[in-house]
Protein backbone atom coordinates (compact mmCIF):
# COMPACT_ATOMS: atom_id res chain seq x y z
CA UNK A 1 0.00 0.00 0.00
CA UNK A 2 1.53 3.74 -0.88
CA UNK A 3 0.59 6.64 0.81
CA UNK A 4 1.73 10.12 -0.29
CA UNK A 5 0.62 12.72 2.50
CA UNK A 6 0.91 16.32 1.61
CA UNK A 7 2.48 19.06 3.70
CA UNK A 8 -1.13 19.88 4.97
CA UNK A 9 -1.52 16.47 6.49
CA UNK A 10 -4.42 14.58 4.63
CA UNK A 11 -3.87 11.62 3.04
CA UNK A 12 -4.25 11.94 -1.07
CA UNK A 13 -4.01 9.59 -3.72
CA UNK A 14 -4.55 6.60 -1.10
CA UNK A 15 -6.85 3.05 -2.23
CA UNK A 16 -8.07 1.35 0.32
CA UNK A 17 -5.92 -0.70 1.64
CA UNK A 18 -7.95 -4.06 1.93
CA UNK A 19 -9.40 -5.57 -1.07
CA UNK A 20 -13.52 -5.46 -1.16
CA UNK A 21 -14.97 -8.46 -0.74
CA UNK A 22 -16.09 -8.12 -4.15
CA UNK A 23 -12.72 -8.01 -6.00
CA UNK A 24 -11.29 -10.40 -3.60
CA UNK A 25 -13.66 -12.97 -4.45
CA UNK A 26 -13.62 -11.99 -8.39
CA UNK A 27 -9.57 -12.73 -7.86
CA UNK A 28 -10.31 -15.81 -6.19
CA UNK A 29 -13.04 -17.47 -8.36
CA UNK A 30 -11.77 -15.61 -11.80
CA UNK A 31 -15.77 -14.51 -12.38
CA UNK A 32 -15.93 -10.81 -13.14
CA UNK A 33 -18.71 -8.38 -13.80
CA UNK A 34 -16.87 -6.99 -16.28
CA UNK A 35 -13.22 -7.95 -18.28
CA UNK A 36 -11.45 -5.08 -20.98
CA UNK A 37 -10.02 -7.87 -23.26
CA UNK A 38 -6.58 -7.16 -25.53
CA UNK A 39 -6.09 -3.12 -24.72
CA UNK A 40 -2.81 -1.46 -24.19
CA UNK A 41 -3.72 -0.57 -21.05
CA UNK A 42 -2.49 3.37 -19.58
CA UNK A 43 -1.95 3.61 -15.60
CA UNK A 44 -2.65 7.60 -15.31
CA UNK A 45 0.65 7.75 -14.11
CA UNK A 46 2.27 8.98 -17.27
CA UNK A 47 3.72 4.90 -17.68
CA UNK A 48 4.63 3.21 -20.78
CA UNK A 49 1.40 1.08 -21.49
CA UNK A 50 1.57 -2.52 -21.33
CA UNK A 51 -0.63 -5.02 -23.00
CA UNK A 52 -3.02 -7.06 -20.36
CA UNK A 53 -6.95 -7.47 -19.90
CA UNK A 54 -8.64 -5.40 -16.86
CA UNK A 55 -10.69 -7.10 -14.41
CA UNK A 56 -13.98 -5.17 -12.57
CA UNK A 57 -15.68 -6.23 -9.53
CA UNK A 58 -18.75 -3.84 -8.90
CA UNK A 59 -17.23 -0.78 -8.62
CA UNK A 60 -13.50 -1.51 -8.26
CA UNK A 61 -10.50 -2.82 -10.79
CA UNK A 62 -9.89 -5.99 -9.26
CA UNK A 63 -7.02 -7.60 -11.52
CA UNK A 64 -4.80 -6.26 -14.56
CA UNK A 65 -3.10 -8.87 -16.67
CA UNK A 66 -3.49 -12.11 -18.50
CA UNK A 67 -6.86 -12.76 -17.57
CA UNK A 68 -7.33 -15.52 -20.30
CA UNK A 69 -9.63 -18.07 -18.47
CA UNK A 70 -11.49 -16.05 -16.31
CA UNK A 71 -14.87 -14.55 -17.78
CA UNK A 72 -16.95 -11.44 -17.52
CA UNK A 73 -20.65 -10.59 -17.47
CA UNK A 74 -19.62 -8.54 -20.05
CA UNK A 75 -16.97 -8.62 -22.13
CA UNK A 76 -15.04 -5.66 -24.20
CA UNK A 77 -13.03 -6.12 -26.72
CA UNK A 78 -9.85 -3.62 -26.57
CA UNK A 79 -7.55 -5.12 -28.99
CA UNK A 80 -5.97 -1.98 -30.87
CA UNK A 81 -7.23 0.45 -28.70
CA UNK A 82 -6.11 2.35 -25.63
CA UNK A 83 -7.49 1.35 -21.89
CA UNK A 84 -7.12 4.49 -19.69
CA UNK A 85 -8.51 5.81 -16.21
CA UNK A 86 -11.57 7.87 -16.55
CA UNK A 87 -11.13 11.32 -17.64
CA UNK A 88 -11.39 14.66 -15.24
CA UNK A 89 -13.21 18.17 -16.64
CA UNK A 90 -11.17 20.39 -14.59
CA UNK A 91 -13.75 23.30 -15.13
CA UNK A 92 -16.99 22.04 -16.34
CA UNK A 93 -20.47 24.02 -16.72
CA UNK A 94 -22.76 21.47 -16.61
CA UNK A 95 -24.64 22.92 -13.07
CA UNK A 96 -27.95 23.28 -14.97
CA UNK A 97 -26.97 20.94 -18.21
CA UNK A 98 -27.13 18.10 -16.03
CA UNK A 99 -30.53 18.94 -14.75
CA UNK A 100 -31.84 19.22 -18.14
CA UNK A 101 -30.05 16.00 -19.32
CA UNK A 102 -28.59 13.68 -17.01
CA UNK A 103 -26.46 11.66 -19.31
CA UNK A 104 -23.50 13.96 -20.37
CA UNK A 105 -23.64 13.36 -23.94
CA UNK A 106 -20.82 15.56 -24.84
CA UNK A 107 -18.32 14.56 -22.49
CA UNK A 108 -18.98 11.15 -21.95
CA UNK A 109 -18.30 10.49 -25.58
CA UNK A 110 -15.05 11.93 -24.98
CA UNK A 111 -14.04 9.78 -22.31
CA UNK A 112 -14.86 12.03 -19.29
CA UNK A 113 -16.17 10.65 -16.28
CA UNK A 114 -15.90 13.21 -13.86
CA UNK A 115 -17.22 16.62 -13.78
CA UNK A 116 -15.68 19.41 -11.58
CA UNK A 117 -17.63 22.85 -11.32
CA UNK A 118 -17.67 25.48 -8.94
CA UNK A 119 -15.64 28.43 -10.85
CA UNK A 120 -16.74 31.18 -8.73
CA UNK A 121 -20.27 30.52 -8.94
CA UNK A 122 -21.29 27.40 -7.38
CA UNK A 123 -24.97 26.00 -6.50
CA UNK A 124 -24.94 26.71 -2.94
CA UNK A 125 -24.95 27.97 -0.41
CA UNK A 126 -27.81 30.04 -1.52
CA UNK A 127 -30.01 32.25 0.94
CA UNK A 128 -33.89 32.49 0.35
CA UNK A 129 -33.03 35.73 -1.96
CA UNK A 130 -30.54 34.40 -3.81
CA UNK A 131 -33.16 30.76 -4.58
CA UNK A 132 -35.37 33.32 -5.88
CA UNK A 133 -32.91 35.14 -8.22
CA UNK A 134 -31.65 32.24 -9.76
CA UNK A 135 -35.26 31.02 -10.58
CA UNK A 136 -35.50 34.82 -12.10
CA UNK A 137 -32.57 34.81 -14.19
CA UNK A 138 -32.79 31.09 -15.70
CA UNK A 139 -32.53 31.15 -19.08
CA UNK A 140 -33.91 28.19 -21.69
CA UNK A 141 -33.33 25.30 -19.04
CA UNK A 142 -35.84 25.82 -16.22
CA UNK A 143 -36.27 24.08 -13.25
CA UNK A 144 -36.96 24.53 -9.70
CA UNK A 145 -34.51 25.50 -7.02
CA UNK A 146 -34.94 22.34 -4.12
CA UNK A 147 -31.65 22.79 -2.30
CA UNK A 148 -29.55 25.26 -0.24
CA UNK A 149 -26.45 24.01 0.30
CA UNK A 150 -23.88 23.22 -2.27
CA UNK A 151 -23.70 19.27 -1.11
CA UNK A 152 -27.60 19.59 -1.30
CA UNK A 153 -27.37 20.53 -5.42
CA UNK A 154 -24.73 17.81 -5.55
CA UNK A 155 -26.88 14.97 -3.63
CA UNK A 156 -29.77 15.80 -5.83
CA UNK A 157 -28.17 15.12 -8.74
CA UNK A 158 -26.95 11.66 -7.86
CA UNK A 159 -30.56 11.24 -7.09
CA UNK A 160 -31.74 12.23 -9.99
CA UNK A 161 -29.74 9.93 -12.11
CA UNK A 162 -26.34 11.15 -13.87
CA UNK A 163 -23.86 9.15 -16.34
CA UNK A 164 -21.06 11.36 -14.90
CA UNK A 165 -19.36 11.80 -11.47
CA UNK A 166 -19.80 15.20 -10.33
CA UNK A 167 -17.71 17.49 -7.71
CA UNK A 168 -17.60 21.24 -6.88
CA UNK A 169 -15.51 23.77 -5.63
CA UNK A 170 -17.75 26.57 -3.26
CA UNK A 171 -18.14 29.98 -5.37
CA UNK A 172 -16.47 32.77 -3.91
CA UNK A 173 -18.44 35.18 -5.42
CA UNK A 174 -21.92 32.49 -4.58
CA UNK A 175 -20.36 33.37 -0.81
CA UNK A 176 -20.00 36.98 -1.13
CA UNK A 177 -23.25 37.42 -2.36
CA UNK A 178 -24.94 35.42 0.56
CA UNK A 179 -23.40 37.27 3.39
CA UNK A 180 -22.58 40.84 1.51
CA UNK A 181 -24.50 40.95 -1.53
CA UNK A 182 -23.57 42.32 -5.19
CA UNK A 183 -21.73 45.89 -4.39
CA UNK A 184 -18.19 46.75 -4.29
CA UNK A 185 -17.98 46.99 -0.68
CA UNK A 186 -15.05 45.10 1.61
CA UNK A 187 -16.57 42.38 3.80
CA UNK A 188 -17.33 43.29 7.57
CA UNK A 189 -15.22 40.95 10.01
CA UNK A 190 -18.34 39.36 11.05
CA UNK A 191 -19.37 38.90 7.54
CA UNK A 192 -15.90 37.09 6.62
CA UNK A 193 -16.26 34.84 9.79
CA UNK A 194 -20.00 34.01 8.73
CA UNK A 195 -18.85 32.98 5.31
CA UNK A 196 -15.85 31.05 6.59
CA UNK A 197 -17.99 29.12 8.78
CA UNK A 198 -19.94 28.18 5.69
CA UNK A 199 -16.79 26.82 3.85
CA UNK A 200 -16.02 24.64 6.75
CA UNK A 201 -19.56 23.59 6.82
CA UNK A 202 -19.52 22.87 2.82
CA UNK A 203 -16.34 21.58 3.42
CA UNK A 204 -17.04 18.92 5.79
CA UNK A 205 -20.08 17.82 3.27
CA UNK A 206 -17.28 16.99 0.77
CA UNK A 207 -16.80 20.35 -1.29
CA UNK A 208 -13.75 21.01 -2.99
CA UNK A 209 -12.57 24.65 -1.84
CA UNK A 210 -12.74 27.45 -3.10
CA UNK A 211 -13.43 28.60 -6.77
CA UNK A 212 -13.06 32.41 -7.55
CA UNK A 213 -13.50 33.79 -11.12
CA UNK A 214 -12.01 37.66 -10.55
CA UNK A 215 -12.67 39.21 -13.78
CA UNK A 216 -16.50 39.30 -13.11
CA UNK A 217 -18.88 40.78 -10.66
CA UNK A 218 -19.28 40.51 -7.73
CA UNK A 219 -16.09 38.58 -7.17
CA UNK A 220 -13.68 41.09 -8.71
CA UNK A 221 -15.14 43.62 -5.12
CA UNK A 222 -13.35 40.65 -3.04
CA UNK A 223 -9.76 41.26 -2.23
CA UNK A 224 -6.65 39.35 -1.75
CA UNK A 225 -7.38 39.09 2.06
CA UNK A 226 -10.92 37.97 1.98
CA UNK A 227 -9.82 35.12 -0.65
CA UNK A 228 -6.55 34.32 1.23
CA UNK A 229 -9.25 33.71 4.40
CA UNK A 230 -11.51 32.22 2.97
CA UNK A 231 -8.82 29.49 1.06
CA UNK A 232 -7.27 29.10 4.92
CA UNK A 233 -10.62 27.60 6.26
CA UNK A 234 -10.91 25.56 3.27
CA UNK A 235 -7.51 24.23 3.84
CA UNK A 236 -8.26 23.37 7.13
CA UNK A 237 -9.77 20.41 5.30
CA UNK A 238 -7.59 19.47 2.88
CA UNK A 239 -9.26 22.36 -0.22
CA UNK A 240 -7.76 23.81 -2.47
CA UNK A 241 -8.35 27.08 -4.77
CA UNK A 242 -9.05 27.63 -8.00
CA UNK A 243 -9.00 30.87 -10.11
CA UNK A 244 -9.68 32.64 -13.17
CA UNK A 245 -7.67 35.04 -12.21
CA UNK A 246 -8.11 38.86 -11.84
CA UNK A 247 -6.28 39.93 -15.08
CA UNK A 248 -5.67 37.63 -18.05
CA UNK A 249 -4.48 40.25 -20.21
CA UNK A 250 -2.60 43.73 -19.08
CA UNK A 251 -1.62 42.67 -15.64
CA UNK A 252 -1.35 38.90 -16.18
CA UNK A 253 1.53 38.38 -14.35
CA UNK A 254 0.38 40.85 -11.43
CA UNK A 255 -2.98 38.00 -11.45
CA UNK A 256 -0.58 35.45 -10.94
CA UNK A 257 1.50 37.19 -8.14
CA UNK A 258 -1.99 37.64 -6.51
CA UNK A 259 -2.77 33.28 -7.42
CA UNK A 260 0.52 32.79 -5.87
CA UNK A 261 0.31 34.96 -2.71
CA UNK A 262 -3.29 33.27 -1.96
CA UNK A 263 -1.49 29.74 -2.02
CA UNK A 264 1.56 30.78 0.21
CA UNK A 265 -0.88 32.72 2.75
CA UNK A 266 -3.27 29.32 2.93
CA UNK A 267 -1.04 26.69 2.39
CA UNK A 268 -3.58 25.24 -0.04
CA UNK A 269 -3.09 23.76 -3.92
CA UNK A 270 -4.19 26.57 -5.90
CA UNK A 271 -4.90 26.41 -10.27
CA UNK A 272 -4.94 28.71 -12.89
CA UNK A 273 -7.79 28.45 -14.44
CA UNK A 274 -7.50 28.47 -18.31
CA UNK A 275 -3.80 30.00 -18.76
CA UNK A 276 -3.62 32.05 -21.37
CA UNK A 277 -2.17 35.53 -21.65
CA UNK A 278 -5.06 36.97 -23.83
CA UNK A 279 -4.94 39.72 -26.56
CA UNK A 280 -2.18 39.79 -28.78
CA UNK A 281 -0.30 42.89 -27.08
CA UNK A 282 0.17 40.41 -23.76
CA UNK A 283 1.24 37.29 -25.89
CA UNK A 284 4.30 37.79 -24.76
CA UNK A 285 3.96 37.36 -21.43
CA UNK A 286 3.35 33.56 -21.73
CA UNK A 287 7.13 32.70 -20.64
CA UNK A 288 7.55 34.78 -17.71
CA UNK A 289 4.29 33.47 -16.69
CA UNK A 290 5.43 29.84 -16.53
CA UNK A 291 8.86 31.18 -14.89
CA UNK A 292 6.84 32.74 -12.07
CA UNK A 293 5.30 29.56 -11.50
CA UNK A 294 8.22 27.05 -11.73
CA UNK A 295 10.03 29.28 -9.24
CA UNK A 296 6.41 29.33 -6.73
CA UNK A 297 6.65 25.49 -7.11
CA UNK A 298 10.21 25.27 -6.23
CA UNK A 299 9.50 27.24 -3.17
CA UNK A 300 7.18 24.76 -2.03
CA UNK A 301 3.56 26.59 -3.52
CA UNK A 302 1.71 23.70 -4.87
CA UNK A 303 0.56 25.87 -8.07
CA UNK A 304 -1.12 24.21 -11.47
CA UNK A 305 -2.74 25.32 -14.29
CA UNK A 306 -6.01 24.17 -16.40
CA UNK A 307 -6.49 25.00 -20.05
CA UNK A 308 -8.63 24.35 -23.09
CA UNK A 309 -7.65 23.93 -26.47
CA UNK A 310 -8.69 27.17 -28.57
CA UNK A 311 -7.50 30.58 -28.85
CA UNK A 312 -10.78 31.53 -28.24
CA UNK A 313 -12.79 32.09 -24.96
CA UNK A 314 -16.36 32.57 -24.20
CA UNK A 315 -18.26 34.35 -21.82
CA UNK A 316 -20.55 36.98 -21.99
CA UNK A 317 -20.79 40.71 -23.14
CA UNK A 318 -20.29 41.33 -19.09
CA UNK A 319 -16.63 41.40 -19.99
CA UNK A 320 -16.44 44.05 -22.16
CA UNK A 321 -18.33 46.38 -19.60
CA UNK A 322 -17.02 47.94 -16.38
CA UNK A 323 -17.49 45.96 -13.09
CA UNK A 324 -19.09 49.12 -11.67
CA UNK A 325 -22.00 49.49 -13.39
CA UNK A 326 -22.78 45.41 -13.00
CA UNK A 327 -23.03 46.10 -9.16
CA UNK A 328 -26.28 45.02 -7.71
CA UNK A 329 -27.11 42.31 -9.73
CA UNK A 330 -27.77 41.52 -13.30
CA UNK A 331 -31.27 43.43 -12.88
CA UNK A 332 -29.48 46.70 -11.33
CA UNK A 333 -27.01 46.63 -14.04
CA UNK A 334 -29.43 46.57 -16.79
CA UNK A 335 -31.29 49.10 -15.41
CA UNK A 336 -28.60 51.39 -15.24
CA UNK A 337 -27.64 50.77 -18.39
CA UNK A 338 -30.95 52.30 -19.82
CA UNK A 339 -29.91 55.43 -17.98
CA UNK A 340 -28.95 58.20 -20.53
CA UNK A 341 -26.18 59.99 -18.22
CA UNK A 342 -24.66 56.08 -17.41
CA UNK A 343 -24.48 54.91 -20.65
CA UNK A 344 -22.80 57.82 -21.72
CA UNK A 345 -20.28 57.20 -19.12
CA UNK A 346 -20.31 52.89 -19.93
CA UNK A 347 -19.55 54.25 -23.19
CA UNK A 348 -16.81 56.08 -22.92
CA UNK A 349 -14.86 53.43 -20.53
CA UNK A 350 -15.01 51.01 -23.18
CA UNK A 351 -14.18 53.32 -25.45
CA UNK A 352 -10.51 54.44 -23.52
CA UNK A 353 -8.18 52.38 -21.58
CA UNK A 354 -9.64 49.98 -19.26
CA UNK A 355 -8.31 51.08 -15.97
CA UNK A 356 -9.05 48.57 -12.82
CA UNK A 357 -10.86 46.19 -15.45
CA UNK A 358 -10.44 43.66 -18.04
CA UNK A 359 -11.99 44.83 -21.24
CA UNK A 360 -12.29 41.82 -23.61
CA UNK A 361 -13.49 43.54 -26.52
CA UNK A 362 -10.48 45.78 -26.80
CA UNK A 363 -8.54 42.57 -26.15
CA UNK A 364 -10.23 40.79 -29.11
CA UNK A 365 -8.45 43.64 -31.12
CA UNK A 366 -11.68 44.07 -33.69
CA UNK A 367 -15.62 43.36 -33.74
CA UNK A 368 -14.57 40.67 -36.32
CA UNK A 369 -13.24 38.60 -33.46
CA UNK A 370 -16.21 38.98 -31.43
CA UNK A 371 -18.88 35.74 -31.82
CA UNK A 372 -22.27 35.66 -30.20
CA UNK A 373 -23.15 32.37 -29.41
CA UNK A 374 -26.24 33.12 -26.87
CA UNK A 375 -29.31 34.27 -26.58
CA UNK A 376 -32.31 34.11 -24.25
CA UNK A 377 -34.44 36.53 -26.30
CA UNK A 378 -36.48 34.71 -29.08
CA UNK A 379 -35.99 37.77 -31.19
CA UNK A 380 -32.81 38.02 -30.89
CA UNK A 381 -31.86 33.93 -31.66
CA UNK A 382 -31.43 34.73 -35.40
CA UNK A 383 -28.22 36.63 -34.39
CA UNK A 384 -26.64 33.73 -33.08
CA UNK A 385 -23.15 32.98 -34.87
CA UNK A 386 -23.10 36.69 -36.02
CA UNK A 387 -20.03 38.66 -35.29
CA UNK A 388 -20.39 41.68 -33.48
CA UNK A 389 -19.06 43.51 -36.28
CA UNK A 390 -21.91 42.16 -38.30
CA UNK A 391 -24.73 42.90 -36.19
CA UNK A 392 -23.42 46.61 -35.49
CA UNK A 393 -23.45 47.04 -38.85
CA UNK A 394 -27.11 45.60 -39.57
CA UNK A 395 -28.05 47.81 -36.93
CA UNK A 396 -26.45 50.95 -37.98
CA UNK A 397 -24.83 51.33 -34.52
CA UNK A 398 -21.37 51.64 -32.91
CA UNK A 399 -20.00 48.39 -31.67
CA UNK A 400 -20.08 49.57 -28.00
CA UNK A 401 -23.85 50.74 -28.40
CA UNK A 402 -24.65 47.53 -29.94
CA UNK A 403 -23.30 45.74 -26.75
CA UNK A 404 -25.29 47.55 -24.76
CA UNK A 405 -28.10 47.14 -26.63
CA UNK A 406 -28.31 43.85 -26.81
CA UNK A 407 -27.46 43.04 -23.18
CA UNK A 408 -30.72 45.25 -22.40
CA UNK A 409 -32.78 43.40 -25.58
CA UNK A 410 -31.89 40.22 -23.90
CA UNK A 411 -31.77 40.66 -19.95
CA UNK A 412 -28.85 38.65 -19.92
CA UNK A 413 -25.05 38.95 -20.09
CA UNK A 414 -25.29 37.20 -23.76
CA UNK A 415 -23.24 34.63 -24.29
CA UNK A 416 -19.91 35.55 -26.50
CA UNK A 417 -16.66 34.05 -27.76
CA UNK A 418 -13.48 36.42 -28.07
CA UNK A 419 -10.88 35.17 -30.27
CA UNK A 420 -7.68 36.00 -27.44
CA UNK A 421 -4.90 34.04 -27.41
CA UNK A 422 -1.96 32.47 -29.29
CA UNK A 423 -1.65 28.79 -30.54
CA UNK A 424 2.03 28.58 -29.88
CA UNK A 425 0.81 30.13 -26.20
CA UNK A 426 -1.21 27.18 -25.99
CA UNK A 427 1.72 24.92 -27.17
CA UNK A 428 3.87 25.78 -24.66
CA UNK A 429 0.94 25.78 -22.08
CA UNK A 430 0.30 22.29 -22.39
CA UNK A 431 3.83 21.14 -22.48
CA UNK A 432 3.78 22.59 -18.92
CA UNK A 433 4.01 19.28 -16.80
CA UNK A 434 1.54 21.16 -14.12
CA UNK A 435 -1.16 21.69 -16.76
CA UNK A 436 -4.61 20.30 -16.89
CA UNK A 437 -7.71 19.99 -18.95
CA UNK A 438 -10.96 21.72 -18.76
CA UNK A 439 -14.16 22.61 -21.15
CA UNK A 440 -15.20 25.37 -19.33
CA UNK A 441 -18.59 24.72 -20.98
CA UNK A 442 -21.15 22.48 -20.40
CA UNK A 443 -21.73 19.06 -21.18
CA UNK A 444 -25.01 18.82 -23.52
CA UNK A 445 -26.46 16.94 -26.46
CA UNK A 446 -27.41 18.00 -29.92
CA UNK A 447 -31.10 18.19 -29.29
CA UNK A 448 -33.55 19.49 -27.29
CA UNK A 449 -33.03 22.50 -25.67
CA UNK A 450 -29.73 22.94 -25.93
CA UNK A 451 -30.26 23.73 -29.54
CA UNK A 452 -31.73 26.86 -28.80
CA UNK A 453 -28.39 28.25 -28.44
CA UNK A 454 -25.24 27.81 -30.22
CA UNK A 455 -21.92 27.07 -28.09
CA UNK A 456 -18.32 27.28 -28.22
CA UNK A 457 -17.03 23.82 -29.47
CA UNK A 458 -15.02 23.25 -27.04
CA UNK A 459 -18.29 22.13 -25.11
CA UNK A 460 -18.11 18.67 -27.69
CA UNK A 461 -14.66 18.67 -28.61
CA UNK A 462 -11.89 19.70 -26.01
CA UNK A 463 -10.73 16.69 -24.70
CA UNK A 464 -10.58 14.93 -27.71
CA UNK A 465 -8.81 17.77 -29.95
CA UNK A 466 -6.34 17.48 -26.74
CA UNK A 467 -5.40 13.82 -27.50
CA UNK A 468 -6.05 13.99 -31.39
CA UNK A 469 -4.62 17.42 -32.33
CA UNK A 470 -1.91 18.49 -29.92
CA UNK A 471 -0.87 14.65 -28.48
CA UNK A 472 -1.23 12.59 -31.63
CA UNK A 473 -0.58 14.97 -34.74
CA UNK A 474 1.44 17.85 -33.12
CA UNK A 475 3.14 15.92 -30.42
CA UNK A 476 3.64 18.34 -27.97
CA UNK A 477 3.43 15.31 -25.31
CA UNK A 478 3.40 12.06 -25.37
CA UNK A 479 0.35 10.06 -25.51
CA UNK A 480 1.07 8.92 -21.80
CA UNK A 481 1.43 11.99 -20.47
CA UNK A 482 -1.42 13.46 -22.16
CA UNK A 483 -3.23 10.71 -20.11
CA UNK A 484 -1.94 11.51 -17.00
CA UNK A 485 -3.25 15.10 -17.41
CA UNK A 486 -6.64 13.95 -17.51
CA UNK A 487 -6.15 11.54 -14.99
CA UNK A 488 -4.12 11.18 -12.41
CA UNK A 489 -2.71 14.49 -12.42
CA UNK A 490 -6.36 16.29 -11.50
CA UNK A 491 -7.25 13.86 -8.50
CA UNK A 492 -4.14 14.63 -7.10
CA UNK A 493 -4.64 18.23 -7.16
CA UNK A 494 -8.60 17.75 -5.61
CA UNK A 495 -6.67 16.31 -3.11
CA UNK A 496 -9.02 13.00 -3.79
CA UNK A 497 -7.92 9.15 -3.45
CA UNK A 498 -8.68 5.58 -4.93
CA UNK A 499 -9.41 7.25 -8.25
CA UNK A 500 -7.62 8.51 -11.42
CA UNK A 501 -5.43 5.41 -11.80
CA UNK A 502 -6.03 1.99 -13.51
CA UNK A 503 -4.78 -0.21 -10.63
CA UNK A 504 -6.11 -3.24 -8.34
CA UNK A 505 -8.69 -1.83 -5.50
CA UNK A 506 -9.31 1.34 -7.75
CA UNK A 507 -12.74 2.84 -8.82
CA UNK A 508 -13.68 1.08 -12.19
CA UNK A 509 -14.01 4.45 -14.13
CA UNK A 510 -12.33 3.72 -17.68
CA UNK A 511 -12.10 4.71 -21.13
CA UNK A 512 -11.58 3.02 -24.15
CA UNK A 513 -10.38 4.80 -27.25
CA UNK A 514 -8.52 4.69 -30.61
CA UNK A 515 -5.72 6.47 -30.28
CA UNK A 516 -5.57 6.92 -34.35
CA UNK A 517 -8.86 8.14 -34.94
CA UNK A 518 -10.05 9.82 -31.64
CA UNK A 519 -11.02 13.63 -33.00
CA UNK A 520 -13.12 16.72 -32.20
CA UNK A 521 -15.57 17.71 -34.77
CA UNK A 522 -17.37 20.49 -33.62
CA UNK A 523 -16.56 23.81 -35.38
CA UNK A 524 -17.51 27.41 -34.16
CA UNK A 525 -20.10 27.29 -37.40
CA UNK A 526 -21.41 23.65 -35.98
CA UNK A 527 -20.19 23.34 -32.83
CA UNK A 528 -23.15 21.06 -31.28
CA UNK A 529 -21.34 18.07 -33.05
CA UNK A 530 -19.99 14.96 -30.97
CA UNK A 531 -16.15 13.76 -31.22
CA UNK A 532 -15.66 10.74 -32.30
CA UNK A 533 -12.84 7.80 -31.54
CA UNK A 534 -14.19 6.71 -27.77
CA UNK A 535 -16.08 3.70 -27.85
CA UNK A 536 -16.71 2.45 -24.40
CA UNK A 537 -16.51 4.13 -20.63
CA UNK A 538 -17.14 3.08 -17.72
CA UNK A 539 -18.15 4.94 -14.66
CA UNK A 540 -17.79 2.95 -11.60
CA UNK A 541 -17.66 0.19 -13.46
CA UNK A 542 -21.29 -0.14 -15.28
CA UNK A 543 -20.61 0.34 -18.95
CA UNK A 544 -22.33 4.39 -20.00
CA UNK A 545 -20.70 3.98 -23.86
CA UNK A 546 -20.87 0.83 -25.47
CA UNK A 547 -19.34 1.04 -28.90
CA UNK A 548 -20.06 4.61 -29.28
CA UNK A 549 -23.13 5.01 -28.17
CA UNK A 550 -24.76 5.69 -24.72
CA UNK A 551 -26.41 3.15 -22.61
CA UNK A 552 -28.66 5.41 -20.94
CA UNK A 553 -26.86 4.12 -17.38
CA UNK A 554 -27.15 6.92 -14.73
CA UNK A 555 -23.92 5.52 -12.87
CA UNK A 556 -22.80 8.39 -11.53
CA UNK A 557 -22.16 9.98 -7.95
CA UNK A 558 -20.96 13.49 -5.72
CA UNK A 559 -17.42 12.88 -5.34
CA UNK A 560 -16.80 14.23 -1.73
CA UNK A 561 -13.68 15.73 -1.49
CA UNK A 562 -10.68 15.83 1.67
CA UNK A 563 -12.81 17.20 4.13
CA UNK A 564 -15.15 14.72 3.76
CA UNK A 565 -16.63 13.77 7.44
CA UNK A 566 -19.03 10.89 6.49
Amino acid sequence: MTITTTRRGFVAGLAAAAFTPQVAWARKSGRYDVIVRGGMVFDGLGNAPRAADLGIAGDRIAAIGNLGRARGALEIDARGQAVAPGFVNMLSWSNESLIEDGRSQGDIRQGVTLEVMGEGTSMGPLSAEMKARAVREQGDIHYPVTWTSLVDYLGFLERKGISCNVASFIGAGTLRAHEVGYDDVRASPEQLHRMQDLVRSEMRAGALGIGSSLIYAPDNFAGTDELAALTSAAAEFGGGYISHMRSEGDRYLEAIDELLEIGRRSKARVQMYHMKPAGQANWGKADAGLAKMNAARKAGIDVSANIYTYTAGATGLDAAMPLWVQQGGRDKWIERLRDPAIRARVLGEMRGKAVGWENLAQAAGTPDNILLIGFNNPALKPLTGKTLAQVAKMRGTSPEDTIIDLVIEDGSRVDTAYFLMSEDNLKKNIAWPWTMLGSDSASMAPEGRFLLKSTHPRAYGNFARFLGRYVRDEKVISLAEGIRRLTSLPIQQLGLSGRGRLAANYLADVVVFDPAKITDRATFDKPHQYATGVSDVLVGGQAVLRGGEHTGARAGRFVKGPGWRG
